[in-house]
């Protein structure tokens, strides 16, 4: 293989196995967490700052912060510039997660848009009641906003640590709920926490979001305009008096996802093809611009400012805003204080209610054609972690407090994350004690995922190892010279000797583009088909992946013990070719652009191919599976 094919090949491996160890939700729980580590230590600090030095803390957080161009500039305290510049960000990446989750998450099919959406609502409406019954008629009435709002964040984060092995669908299902209430919440910031508005700013705030919706559908790539417009539209709505965090939302949400298709990995891989046999400035720019256009403008911006937020905004947020003053004087004042009282309550028995009840009310109304994706304790214990309002609830706090309503505000708020982290814990801790049986219903529940795999199998053309009862299906989408494809392989074998009720499918995806003799040894194993040896023959290939031309072929024909002549004539005149094509054609219509690619019970699966990861999820599966036959 000449030097430009191997590093191409080099590439596209790590490309894949990449595009195979992360997606786009594995990557935002995985970072949610990690952030939630440093959020903690950041309100941690900002009590520990405020209680040592007072004077210090507010002095610092007070510095007023102006910037000017000409005659014209912006000036607020460091704080406010914390909340209303460096938030915008959050709730950019907010806008993104919503977007994606709209265009390839569980909310694309658009009958499970019903289940978040009216659970997310009524986990806000439930705490606002819970809040106004203790502050109707008085002036604390107007922060009712504070007590409504879950920090994605903080709450996946903090599940992770108060309730671990829950089913990642539970977390999938509390982001999309979550996403829901960041959404109502920025809502409700705009129109009900911003200042007097201001119509002429307002108008071009409008103009400039047209702009920008007119590029993504012109199909713009270049992120300075989007950058410049953004900040256009971020100053214009500042001057109009709404809270300019409601621009990053917007902007998130109009920027598309989508997943990589393999016509544009093929031409990102052509390009560097190129540029590696002439590596010229225009060349290299070329390369660049195809491997970004391959994947999505959301995945790209997500992984380009999520870790920012989760890992420095949101904690400079917590160190600039959490710093509570606790004296006696404080805390007793707190205990029959409504807005104290009232942001507890609301968080650690409204979400929890408003949640649960949202979702059962809908499974009901619908006659079970509308259900949760996870079982009643996995709603219960995603209601009850849901009651982390920290971020979002903070930045209405300040917005609709001052002076002492504010400090009682902060300490209703932390506490509530507190207690809903507590609770949490113990009820996963007695769904844990229950009778296996119930423990299975109680966390994955009975409804049916959505089905990634375009092509269902069929046994009288696909090629299967396993019993055909089997209650876990696996299929893989591989090439037999990609070298992740071959590193699968012992694993896979492994599997299938500790799991007696698996099915494997193997389906052909050769990438010619980087893989020359892929083709052609998918078409030796279809040759190898017609004499009824396939699998013999796709154990070869895999056992000699640098023995893939034609006469390698044809030796390994003889060696296995197969009519060389007939399967000869079968290579030349690629007998195999349309059962590869149809492969292909499946391949695309699930999404799948790289190898290798797992499917487990029609789902997608996301994750390493070692023998623990492909395990759990083939419990998991299988749990499912025994779910649905007893019940």
């Amino acid at each position: 293989m000449s030097e430009t094919g191997e590093a191409a090949e080099r590439f596209s491996g790590r490309t894949a196995w990449a595009m195979q160890l992360k997606t786009p939700l594995r990557e935002f729980l995985r970072t949610e967490t990690g952030g939630a580590a440093l959020l903690l230590t950041a309100t941690v600090a900002a009590l520990l700052w405020a209680n040592v030095d007072t004077s210090s803390y507010e002095s610092v957080w007070g510095t007023r912060l102006s910037i000017r161009l000409g005659g014209s500039g912006l000036s607020q305290d460091l704080r406010e510039w914390v909340n209303t510049g460096l938030m915008t960000f959050f709730f950019f990446v907010v806008g993104l997660e919503a977007r994606r989750e709209f265009d390839m998450g569980e909310l694309r099919d658009r009958r499970r848009l019903v289940l978040p959406l009216t659970a997310g609502v009524g986990g806000m409406i439930v705490p606002i009641v819970i809040f106004l019954s203790f502050n109707a008629g008085g002036p604390s009435a107007h922060g009712w906003g504070a007590a409504m709002s879950t920090d994605t964040a903080f709450a996946l984060g903090m599940l992770t640590l108060a309730a671990k092995n829950v089913p990642s669908r539970m977390r999938a299902y509390l982001l999309t709920v979550t996403v829901v209430d960041d959404l109502v919440a920025l809502a409700v910031i705009a129109v009900f926490y911003s200042s007097h508005v201001r119509v002429v700013p307002l108008l071009v705030t409008l103009a400039i979001l047209v702009v920008v919706l007119a590029l993504r559908v012109r199909g713009e790539r270049h992120g300075i305009v989007y950058a410049v417009l953004g900040i256009a539209a971020w100053v214009a709505m500042f001057e109009s008096g709404i809270e300019p965090v409601v621009v990053g939302l917007i902007l998130g949400l109009l920027t598309y996802a989508s997943p990589a298709a393999r016509d544009d990995l093929q031409r990102a891989s052509e390009m560097f093809r190129l540029f590696r046999e002439q590596p010229t400035a225009e060349l290299a720019r070329t390369a660049s611009d195809g491997l970004a256009s391959a994947i999505s403008p959301n995945e790209r911006l997500q992984l380009l400012y999520h870790p920012w937020t989760s890992y420095v905004i949101v904690p400079i947020f917590a160190l600039a805003n959490a710093g509570v003053a606790i004296s006696g004087g404080l805390l007793s004042h707190a205990l029959t204080s409504p807005i104290t009282l009232g942001i507890l309550i609301a968080y650690i028995a409204g979400k929890p209610i408003g949640i649960t009840g949202c979702s059962w009310l809908i499974s009901r109304l619908t006659r079970g054609r509308v259900q949760v994706p996870v079982g009643w304790a996995a709603v219960v214990g995603g209601g009850a972690i849901a009651g982390i309002g920290f971020t979002v609830s903070l930045l209405i706090a300040t917005l609709a407090f001052r002076g002492m309503r504010l400090e009682e505000a902060k300490l209703g708020i932390l506490g509530s994350a507190l207690v809903a982290s507590i609770l949490t814990w113990a009820i996963f801790r007695v769904t844990r004690m229950l009778p296996k049986k119930m423990k299975l219903r109680a966390l994955l529940g009975t409804a049916e995922p959505i089905v990634d795999l375009a092509a269902p199998v069929d046994p009288e053309r696909d090629h299967i190892r396993g019993p055909a009862d089997a209650p876990v299906t696996v299929v893989e989408y591989g090439d037999y010279e990609c070298p992740y494809c071959g590193q699968a392989e012992p694993v896979v074998r492994e599997l299938l000797a500790d799991f007696g009720d698996v099915r494997y499918v193997w389906r052909h995806l050769p990438l010619h583009d980087v893989h020359p003799a892929a083709q052609l040894a998918a078409e030796a194993a279809e040759a190898a088909a017609a004499q009824d040896m396939f699998w013999e023959m796709h154990d070869r290939l895999f056992a000699h992946q640098e023995r893939l031309r034609a006469r390698d072929l044809v030796a390994h024909a003889g060696a296995l013990g197969l009519d060389v002549e007939r399967f000869g004539t079968d290579l030349r005149r690629h007998f195999g070719a349309a059962r590869v094509a149809e492969d292909l054609d499946s391949a695309d219509l699930s999404g799948v652009s790289g190898t290798p690619t797992f499917f487990i019970n029609g789902k997608r699966h996301y994750g390493a191919y070692d023998i623990e990861t492909l395990s759990a999820a083939v419990r998991a599966a299988r749990a499912r599976a025994y779910l649905g036959i007893v019940s």
